[in-house]
């Protein structure tokens, strides 16, 4: 079931709102010049709910879409901590993080760094994060995005592949560019929104579908009848196989999910990555920022249901009681090399069940979901180029319009640059694996140093640069091992998440032992102070909090 004429007809209407709000949200009186707070901090001024809105927002993307649907087939809801560990994570990330972010007026992350440790380490991280965000982060959701859309709106054979990367680019530049933080997250209300309920539209369709007797609740039942190992959220070793031939438990590694790796990889994410937290620190105050998070948080525990969900659905058509074998699949999964195409679970649900209309929305879900995260992330590459490398090192003497300018020009070369590699990286699978792997290899080390600077008076910066650099041949180490390039016996294999929080807890024993050698004992001279009240929070984010544990002691309990 291809596009009709309303779908068509919704999608551009959809683009045109998009676009319409940036740049009206943007928009300056006469004579008026743009500071930089204005277009990198969207002046200060964002209310909770926008918050909350465009953190989900910058977030959810195609790799959720597409990616954790694929997921959700071939291994099904234990996917899904990636999303309800997220939630907790960003209860810590209000509570203790963003009460010193932004008591020290930060625009960026790197900034910290400066503040507590030196500007040389702040340099060098910069850089860093320049080039994660555009050489990983902007081309993967273009390309991942780009795939989408031409798989549901074309054959799947990449013929719209080119076209799908332009559009995707152009629009998110459109309205981000010109109007900065601001556009950015007031557009992002409306995606966010149209996200989800894009989202619940697929679920609702794809439960009632699957049920004998149809209805929403039966499909649920159904499921999770047919395919109860589906539901298993903490898997043990060698359980449960993937279609593709891979352990699943490698990749989540039993009760390690809860208690080991994955908390470096949530609290790396959601607490030190600049394109997530930039707009809490765009608050109208810190409690607002809090409840910003609160709200980013009940958002999370709805993300499953939206993207797992129908992935599971999709394995139960195609696997009647639960056997899946290529004979059985729809031609909509089989891959070139005649394996079993997972990601193709959403694509092949929305083309297959969506109706007309309706397919407009949820393809604008889809799509919503790439371009804000495209405009964070070329909004946050902007602001540390701009604030972390263009002031201090290019131009000291900039103006607010100066910077304001270099901010959207950085914006464009980053975009370019991203235009050209994206359509690569079908031709370079897996190298970009390569890649996206090796990311996680210096963030156990980065985590350390932020988790040092921020609660151990005593860290200094000679033993956050030595730290931070050694993290690199211990996370190499794994690498080398059974699962890498090395059979010897000195190697050892693990699962990828235990290597990061192993790579971590030594990462800061090193930090611990060279700061104690080089300070004997004593407090840092740029030490956080944390003073009595600090980490105080609103009535408002303690209830949520508690209720939000709650739900998820119960969500892992049940589906345990």
């Amino acid at each position: 079931m291809k596009f009709a004429f309303l779908d068509y007809f919704v999608f551009i209407s959809y683009a045109i709102v998009i676009v319409g709000v940036g740049l009206w949200v943007s928009r300056k009186k006469k004579g008026e010049e743009r500071s930089t707070e204005d277009y990198f901090l969207a002046g200060k001024s964002l209310p909770w709910w926008a918050i909350g809105a465009s953190l989900i927002a910058a977030n959810i993307s195609a790799e959720q879409f597409i990616g954790m649907s694929g997921s959700g087939f071939a291994i099904g809801l234990a996917i899904a901590s990636y999303e309800w560990m997220a939630a907790i994570t960003l209860l810590i990330v209000g509570k203790y993080f963003l009460p010193i972010f932004i008591k020290k007026g930060l625009y960026t992350i790197p900034e910290f760094i400066e503040k507590r440790f030196s500007t040389e380490l702040k340099t060098i991280l910069a850089i860093f994060w320049i080039a994660l965000f555009i050489f990983v982060n902007l081309t993967s959701v273009l390309y991942l995005g780009a795939k989408a859309l031409d798989t549901i709106l074309g054959t799947g054979d990449g013929s719209l592949l080119i076209i799908s990367i332009i559009c995707l680019a152009v629009f998110a530049a459109g309205y981000s560019l010109w109007g900065g933080l601001s556009a950015v997250a007031w557009t992002d209300v409306v995606q966010v929104v149209l996200l989800i309920a894009g989202g619940l539209v697929t679920t609702f369709i794809a439960l009632d579908a699957v049920a004998p007797d149809g209805g929403i609740i039966n499909g649920l039942k159904h499921i999770y009848a047919v395919v109860p190992e589906k539901f298993s959220m903490i898997l043990s070793k060698g359980e449960i196989i993937k279609p593709d031939g891979g352990d699943a438990w490698f990749d989540l590694p039993g009760l390690s999910v809860v208690i080991g790796g994955l908390w470096v990889a949530n609290l790396y994410y959601w607490g030190f990555n600049q394109y997530i937290i930039q707009r809490t620190l765009a608050a109208k105050s810190l409690a607002e920022s809090q409840k910003g998070i609160a709200f980013a948080a009940f958002l999370k525990l709805i993300i499953p249901f939206i993207v797992v969900v129908p992935g599971i659905v999709a394995y139960v058509l195609n696997a009647p009681g639960g056997d899946l074998e290529i004979g059985n699949m729809a031609p909509g999964f089989i891959a070139e090399d005649g394996s079993i195409a997972n990601d193709n679970a959403a694509p092949w649900l929305i083309n297959t069940m969506v109706p007309a209309g309706l397919k407009g929305l949820v393809v604008a879900a889809l799509a919503a979901a790439i371009v804000s995260s495209l405009a964070s992330m070329l909004n946050s590459t902007s602001t540390i180029f701009t604030m972390d490398i263009f002031k201090p090192y290019i131009k000291p003497d900039a103006s607010q319009k100066q910077m304001v300018t270099t901010g959207r020009v950085t914006g464009v070369i980053a975009l370019i640059i991203a235009l050209i590699i994206a359509p690569q990286l079908g031709n370079l699978s897996q190298a970009f694996q390569f890649i996206q792997e090796y990311t996680g290899v210096v963030s156990p080390g980065i985590l350390a140093v932020f988790l040092a600077g921020l609660f151990w008076k005593k860290a200094t910066n000679k033993g956050a640069i030595i730290g931070v650099l050694l993290s690199i041949p211990i996370a190499m180490y794994f690498k080398i091992g059974p699962n890498g390039w090395s059979d010897a016996a000195i190697f050892v294999s693990l699962p990828f998440m235990n290597q990061m929080m192993i790579t971590c807890i030594l990462t800061f024993i090193v930090i611990v032992l060279v700061s104690q050698i080089q300070s004997n004992g004593k407090a840092d001279d740029k030490a956080i102070e944390l003073t009595p009240g600090l980490f105080n929070t609103p009535k408002a984010f303690n209830i949520s909090a508690f209720v939000i544990m709650i739900i998820c002691s119960f969500l892992y309990a049940f589906f345990w």
